[in-house]
């Protein structure tokens, strides 16, 4: 038998920052991560000397970044310049991102150069919040008049989001990520498996205790109380709280009558993203300027992370591209859309190939604040007493890494706030008698 004051459940981005958090706290934390490394989906695979991701990441001046900045954490790395091309009709545009590119594009009419001007400072500066009720097409079609316009900001919102459709979004989440992304997006030098690496660090030296390659079978949650983590080995953890950096699905599996508890609607209107995702290292740039693109007419991106940052150990360039994808993704026509996009912005790619690595469904993230969502959830489940989750699918309005770091601060929180309570309630009783 082991004890912990609390045992968090999956060692992704979400759960680390938990652990290490209810550390600071002074509490005895436990991460119990079922794969034999840490971090989910911020690892990071080194393929012949080059540091591919799971697919295409960029840390935005959001939550997160002030999160990783307030633990101590380095975030090697360089801002990469904004200028991007646009891909409309299968040609290369420049898109206005500049005084300079804004003027001079053939994308937009003179109109519609001063209106997209407008507009985005506008984004720049808004109250957000009263958009979360809004979806993203509703936002678009109510605000810009210019077709092209529309089309690009639609290009913008999709990549900050990495949403296919502007139906189900809510505008305000993904008009304050845009902002975040306005300041400037970084580029990590070893991929984000260093980010992991120094969160896996923190969460040692404050005496987390971090166990990989166990799996959860259940929550003995007896009487709507947790009081133990039971593993699969048979290893039995006494704890009064824990944290499911799960899924929502996860989640669900593991506490016994879940469907009596919010558990079952989180899960129930979770809408899970995926992208199907191609990295590949070229020993040079056939074309050195073509560094950056959105698809405007086709839902690709693509961008060379190299020109920001260090990501491989002889100089080769590392460009990663993603498709958005619907409900029916086709893993042969994505990845074809994707090295159609490639040999549009570095034809003759094939001859510099060093290595790739292709993902042709990768979960980006398991919800996120859209039309059809019935709250948002977390961060207690409130049906059953020290319960909590955290991920970026437990999002109150942020995106992504943001919602992943926001949701484990909010998990933390929340449980002093009831020891808290339960302490002062305590000591109002002995008052009494």
């Amino acid at each position: 038998m082991q004890k912990a004051d609390v045992v968090v459940v999956g060692g992704g981005i979400a759960g680390l920052t938990a652990a290490i958090y209810a550390a600071k706290a002074g509490k005895q934390a436990l991460v119990i991560e079922k794969q034999n490394r840490l971090g989910g989906r911020a690892i990071s695979n080194k393929k012949k000397g080059a540091y591919f991701n799971l697919g295409a990441h960029s840390l935005y001046q959001g939550d997160a970044y002030a999160t990783f900045r307030e633990l101590g954490l380095t975030l090697h790395g360089k801002r990469p310049s904004s200028f991007a091309y646009g891909v409309w009709k299968g040609k290369l545009n420049a898109l206005p991102s500049d005084m300079k590119s804004l003027f001079t594009t053939p994308l937009l009419s003179w109109q519609g150069k001063m209106e997209f001007a407008s507009c985005l400072m506008k984004v720049k500066k808004a109250d957000t919040r009263p958009f979360d009720r809004m979806s993203i097409r509703e936002w678009v079609e109510g605000n810009l008049r210019d077709p092209m316009v529309r089309n690009i900001f639609y290009s913008l919102l999709r990549a900050v989001c990495y949403v296919v459709g502007p139906d189900l979004p809510a505008a305000g989440p993904v008009l304050k990520q845009l902002q975040n992304a306005l300041k400037g997006a970084l580029y990590l030098d070893r991929g984000w498996g260093e980010l992991v690496e120094e969160l896996r660090s923190k969460a040692s030296d404050l005496g987390v205790r971090l166990v990989t390659n166990a799996k959860v079978s259940s929550i003995d949650t007896r009487g709507g109380i947790v009081r133990q983590v039971i593993c699969e080995d048979g290893t039995r953890i006494d704890s009064h709280h824990v944290i499911l950096a799960t899924s929502p699905s996860v989640a669900h599996e593991l506490v016994p009558f879940a469907e009596k508890t919010a558990l079952h609607t989180w899960k129930e209107q979770a809408i899970e993203v995926t992208a199907a995702c191609l990295d590949v290292a070229l020993k040079r740039l056939p074309e050195p300027k073509r560094q950056f693109a959105y698809g405007i007419d086709q839902t690709v991106l693509l961008s060379n992370y190299s020109r920001a940052a260090n990501l491989s150990d002889d100089g080769a360039q590392v460009i990663s591209l993603i498709k958005y994808q619907g409900k029916e993704p086709n893993p042969d026509k994505d990845l074809q859309e994707l090295e159609g996009m490639l040999d549009l912005m570095q034809p003759g790619w094939r001859e510099e190939l060093i290595v790739k690595q292709y993902l042709p469904k990768m979960t980006v993230c398991h919800d996120f604040m859209h039309m059809k969502r019935h709250e948002n959830p977390g961060p207690a489940v409130p049906e059953i007493q020290g319960l909590y989750v955290a991920g970026e699918w437990a999002s109150h309005g942020e995106v992504l890494v943001d919602a992943a770091t926001a949701s484990a601060k909010r998990a933390v929180q929340h449980m002093l706030s009831l020891e808290s309570q339960e302490r002062n309630a305590f000591h109002e009783h002995r008052g009494i008698i």
